[in-house]
Protein backbone atom coordinates (compact mmCIF):
# COMPACT_ATOMS: atom_id res chain seq x y z
CA UNK A 1 0.00 0.00 0.00
CA UNK A 2 3.07 2.53 1.09
CA UNK A 3 4.69 1.71 -2.43
CA UNK A 4 1.25 2.46 -4.29
CA UNK A 5 1.31 6.04 -2.88
CA UNK A 6 4.93 6.61 -3.51
CA UNK A 7 4.67 5.97 -7.39
CA UNK A 8 1.05 8.23 -7.39
CA UNK A 9 3.04 11.06 -5.64
CA UNK A 10 5.95 10.55 -8.01
CA UNK A 11 3.49 10.74 -10.87
CA UNK A 12 1.56 13.54 -9.29
CA UNK A 13 4.58 15.41 -9.58
CA UNK A 14 5.73 14.57 -12.57
CA UNK A 15 2.52 15.54 -13.79
CA UNK A 16 3.15 19.06 -12.29
CA UNK A 17 6.17 19.76 -13.68
CA UNK A 18 5.09 19.10 -17.21
CA UNK A 19 1.99 21.34 -16.90
CA UNK A 20 4.63 24.36 -15.36
CA UNK A 21 7.06 23.70 -18.17
CA UNK A 22 4.16 24.13 -20.66
CA UNK A 23 2.48 27.33 -18.43
CA UNK A 24 6.09 28.79 -18.40
CA UNK A 25 6.53 28.30 -22.25
CA UNK A 26 2.85 30.07 -22.90
CA UNK A 27 3.94 33.11 -20.77
CA UNK A 28 6.90 33.13 -22.73
CA UNK A 29 4.76 33.75 -25.88
CA UNK A 30 2.30 35.74 -24.93
CA UNK A 31 5.26 37.98 -23.45
CA UNK A 32 6.62 37.83 -26.80
CA UNK A 33 3.52 38.91 -28.70
CA UNK A 34 3.29 42.05 -26.24
CA UNK A 35 6.43 43.22 -26.93
CA UNK A 36 6.46 42.85 -30.39
CA UNK A 37 2.73 44.85 -30.87
CA UNK A 38 3.63 47.03 -28.11
CA UNK A 39 5.69 50.34 -28.08
CA UNK A 40 8.10 50.93 -25.18
CA UNK A 41 5.11 53.24 -23.65
CA UNK A 42 3.29 50.46 -23.12
CA UNK A 43 0.71 51.67 -25.87
CA UNK A 44 -0.22 49.66 -29.23
CA UNK A 45 1.13 52.11 -31.99
CA UNK A 46 -1.25 50.43 -34.17
CA UNK A 47 -4.30 51.28 -32.52
CA UNK A 48 -6.46 54.55 -33.02
CA UNK A 49 -5.25 57.27 -31.08
CA UNK A 50 -5.50 60.78 -32.84
CA UNK A 51 -8.98 62.06 -33.59
CA UNK A 52 -10.58 65.18 -35.06
CA UNK A 53 -13.79 66.17 -36.97
CA UNK A 54 -14.24 68.90 -39.19
CA UNK A 55 -17.87 69.91 -39.91
CA UNK A 56 -18.79 72.37 -43.04
CA UNK A 57 -21.30 73.29 -45.64
CA UNK A 58 -20.03 71.40 -48.44
CA UNK A 59 -23.21 72.55 -50.55
CA UNK A 60 -24.50 75.98 -51.40
CA UNK A 61 -28.19 74.81 -51.33
CA UNK A 62 -27.45 73.04 -47.94
CA UNK A 63 -26.66 75.02 -44.32
CA UNK A 64 -26.27 74.02 -40.86
CA UNK A 65 -22.71 72.22 -41.39
CA UNK A 66 -24.21 68.75 -42.08
CA UNK A 67 -21.10 67.31 -43.86
CA UNK A 68 -18.15 65.89 -42.09
CA UNK A 69 -14.83 64.74 -42.26
CA UNK A 70 -13.41 62.48 -39.69
CA UNK A 71 -9.41 61.64 -38.95
CA UNK A 72 -8.83 58.00 -37.41
CA UNK A 73 -5.05 58.00 -37.27
CA UNK A 74 -2.30 55.81 -35.16
CA UNK A 75 0.60 57.06 -33.28
CA UNK A 76 2.49 56.34 -37.00
CA UNK A 77 -0.02 58.62 -38.46
CA UNK A 78 -1.77 55.79 -40.63
CA UNK A 79 -5.37 55.57 -40.97
CA UNK A 80 -8.34 56.61 -42.35
CA UNK A 81 -10.69 59.82 -43.33
CA UNK A 82 -14.03 59.57 -44.07
CA UNK A 83 -15.66 62.10 -45.38
CA UNK A 84 -19.99 62.41 -45.46
CA UNK A 85 -21.02 65.19 -48.19
CA UNK A 86 -24.57 65.44 -47.64
CA UNK A 87 -26.91 67.19 -49.89
CA UNK A 88 -31.28 67.76 -50.15
CA UNK A 89 -32.03 64.51 -51.73
CA UNK A 90 -29.02 61.97 -51.47
CA UNK A 91 -25.06 61.59 -48.79
CA UNK A 92 -21.98 60.69 -50.28
CA UNK A 93 -19.98 58.95 -48.39
CA UNK A 94 -16.12 58.60 -49.00
CA UNK A 95 -13.13 56.87 -47.47
CA UNK A 96 -9.25 57.60 -48.26
CA UNK A 97 -6.36 55.68 -46.85
CA UNK A 98 -3.85 58.16 -44.79
CA UNK A 99 -0.31 56.72 -44.69
CA UNK A 100 2.89 58.55 -41.93
CA UNK A 101 -0.06 61.41 -42.32
CA UNK A 102 -0.73 61.70 -46.24
CA UNK A 103 -3.30 61.09 -48.08
CA UNK A 104 -2.38 58.19 -50.45
CA UNK A 105 -4.86 60.27 -53.09
CA UNK A 106 -5.82 63.73 -52.74
CA UNK A 107 -7.28 65.27 -49.99
CA UNK A 108 -9.91 68.02 -49.57
CA UNK A 109 -8.96 70.87 -47.84
CA UNK A 110 -10.98 69.95 -45.19
CA UNK A 111 -10.01 66.32 -45.53
CA UNK A 112 -6.55 68.11 -44.57
CA UNK A 113 -7.18 69.94 -41.89
CA UNK A 114 -9.12 67.01 -40.29
CA UNK A 115 -5.89 64.87 -40.17
CA UNK A 116 -3.93 68.11 -39.49
CA UNK A 117 -5.92 68.34 -36.23
CA UNK A 118 -5.47 64.62 -35.29
CA UNK A 119 -1.72 64.47 -35.68
CA UNK A 120 -1.53 67.45 -33.89
CA UNK A 121 -3.61 66.87 -30.92
CA UNK A 122 -6.04 70.26 -31.87
CA UNK A 123 -9.75 70.56 -31.58
CA UNK A 124 -10.47 72.12 -35.09
CA UNK A 125 -12.63 75.14 -35.51
CA UNK A 126 -16.42 74.39 -35.50
CA UNK A 127 -16.22 75.21 -39.26
CA UNK A 128 -13.81 74.57 -41.75
CA UNK A 129 -15.04 77.48 -44.20
CA UNK A 130 -17.68 76.80 -46.61
CA UNK A 131 -16.02 74.11 -49.10
CA UNK A 132 -18.17 74.10 -52.11
CA UNK A 133 -18.18 70.48 -53.56
CA UNK A 134 -20.25 69.67 -56.49
CA UNK A 135 -22.63 66.31 -55.82
CA UNK A 136 -20.84 63.14 -57.23
CA UNK A 137 -17.91 65.47 -58.37
CA UNK A 138 -15.58 63.76 -55.45
CA UNK A 139 -13.84 65.27 -52.97
CA UNK A 140 -10.47 66.19 -54.75
CA UNK A 141 -10.91 69.29 -57.37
Amino acid sequence: MALLGVVVAVAGIAVALAARRQAARAVGECAAMVRGSVGSGGVDPRAVRDLAIVRYDALEEMSGQLSFSVALLNALGDGVVMTSINGRSETRTYAKIIVAGHGAQELSPEEEQAVRSARLGQRPPTSAGTGRHGVGAGLAS
